[in-house]
């Protein structure tokens, strides 16, 4: 796979992800299981160099 693919697939994964957990309470399980791979997400794309300030809806 290469560093464009990851990068797509990823941002993809996390705009997803956002859109699950704002539609969960955030004092659920199910929103505190969504955050360690919002997280994890960001470190993804924050270090493939994607600057996040337009993508990230949940601003945590």
């Amino acid at each position: 796979m290469s560093d464009k693919e990851m990068i797509k697939i990823s941002i993809e994964e996390f705009s997803r992800l956002q859109t699950y957990m704002l539609s969960v309470e955030k004092d659920s399980d199910g929103y505190k299981i969504m955050k360690v791979r919002y997280i994890e997400l960001k470190v993804i794309l924050t270090a493939a160099g994607v600057n996040l300030t337009e993508l990230d809806r949940i601003k945590e």
